[in-house]
């Protein structure tokens, strides 16, 4: 059987390969909260996969199988590298298995819905695969103000927007559509013209209120740093700012995400991590010339 050690090791991989505008911030995490998020993040990376990229079916069947070894974690009795690593985080942090089970459940409706004919729709989905990010990561970070969880919840909503309009290419490419409906229309743009790749005033319409919708989430976010405990505020303050820094470059290259994902490169990502850390240092020698 698989030791803990290896366990945390391989979590650790997963969320460092697949995952690497998250993990920048992980890496500043002290080792026993990076460890619990390293477990969170590739349970809900494994799940997610079995959507887009697994070619074994019935799809149905593995998300039960998934599911399953999920429950498994919170009896202790887990079988999958993942599932060890996860189920020691759970017995040192109250993690939520309702946070699992919904994105289990979003995992499901990608099986099913692909097209969203307006934003509440959208967020019935967004509440499932990326609320419950929240749910599972603010129990590892530590937090005693109750609204931490609005905040909480902006942030997750706008890391997986982002998420969306980056992907726009690759979600064509499976035959998804995830931009409301009436919003593409409303821009003057279309969905056959979406399908077809089309580049116009009207996509980068669209593309331009799909960013200034985000960045307002972005901006509420905010709030929810000081919130968590200190040892995780650095860790938080980085993930928003790789995906701000995210946003910049798709408002930069709006087109690129009908053909590919925009990624930072690892050079990108590390003047991010330069121009945060001074800026935090910044902000606390602020605070201690006001004292």
């Amino acid at each position: 059987m698989t030791s803990l050690e290896e366990a945390d090791r391989y979590c650790r991989r997963v969320t460092l390969q697949c995952g690497p505008h998250f993990s920048v911030g992980f890496l500043f995490l002290p080792p026993p909260k990076q460890k619990a998020i390293y477990a969170v993040y590739a349970f809900c990376r494994f799940a997610d996969d079995i959507v887009d990229e697994h070619q074994r079916a019935p799809l149905e069947d593995l998300l039960q199988e998934w599911e399953a070894e999920l429950y498994r974690c919170y009896r202790h009795t887990p079988t999958h590298p993942i599932g060890i690593a996860l189920s020691d985080a759970i017995s040192r942090y109250p993690i939520p298995i309702g946070g699992f089970l919904g994105l289990i459940d979003g995992c499901r409706m990608d099986l099913s819905q692909i097209r969203y004919p307006n934003l509440a729709a959208l967020m019935v989905y967004c509440d499932k695969v990326a609320t419950t990010i929240r749910d599972l990561s603010l129990p590892v970070f530590g937090f005693s103000d109750p609204s931490a969880w609005q905040y909480g919840k902006a942030l997750s909503t706008a890391l997986q927007l982002t998420n969306i309009v980056r992907d726009i290419g690759e979600d064509l490419d499976r035959g998804r559509i995830y931009l409301p409906q009436d919003e593409i229309l409303a821009s003057g743009y279309s969905e056959s013209a979406l399908l077809s790749r089309v580049k116009n005033e009207a996509f980068l319409k669209l593309m331009q209120f799909q960013l200034h919708r985000i960045r307002g989430l972005f901006d509420e976010s905010a709030k929810l740093v000081p919130l968590v405990d200190q040892d995780a505020r650095r860790a938080l303050s980085l993930m928003r700012a790789v995906y701000i820094a995210l946003i910049d470059q798709i408002e930069k290259r709006p087109y690129d995400v009908l053909h590919c994902s925009i990624r930072l490169s690892v050079l990108q990502r590390c003047r991010v991590v330069i121009k945060e850390f001074l800026r935090l240092k910044q902000d606390r020698n602020g605070v201690r010339a006001e004292k």
